[in-house]
């Protein structure tokens, strides 16, 4: 698993290697049942402190996306609860919508933006 931390981003290490995991898990270079690095290894491997993977699983383990398991560690199990799943990106997408709304983004653009992101990652 290929992950690049910014180290001069704003954004947290912890969420930069949140996203990255959900990112490769969408384009399926990971996939359900796969289990991910041990926290030590892929702490090693980026160069970042254990306690900072350690929290980007344990935020995975908490929006559903993987398992943790004493003996098997991380695995990718993203939850079954579409229902759910759709009330939380509803909850998350009416931040950005208002957010494009105060930029005179007009619904086709937002459409648009949409289409070609989903694209990428079922295209890939």
């Amino acid at each position: 698993m290929l992950i690049t931390i910014d180290f001069n981003s704003d954004e947290a290490i912890y969420m930069q290697l949140r996203n990255q995991i959900i990112v490769a898990i969408a384009m399926e270079r990971i996939r359900e049942g796969d289990a991910l690095p041990s926290v030590r290894q892929l702490a090693d491997n980026i160069g970042i402190n254990m306690h900072t993977v350690n929290k980007a699983y344990s935020v995975l383990r908490q929006e559903g996306i993987v398992k943790l398991d004493r003996r098997h560690g991380a695995v990718v199990a993203p939850d079954a609860d579409k229902i759910q799943a759709i009330r939380e990106m509803r909850c998350e997408m009416k931040m950005v919508i208002a957010k494009a709304i105060c930029k005179n983004i007009s619904v086709d653009e937002i459409h648009q933006a949409v289409e070609e992101i989903f694209s990428e990652y079922k295209n890939q």
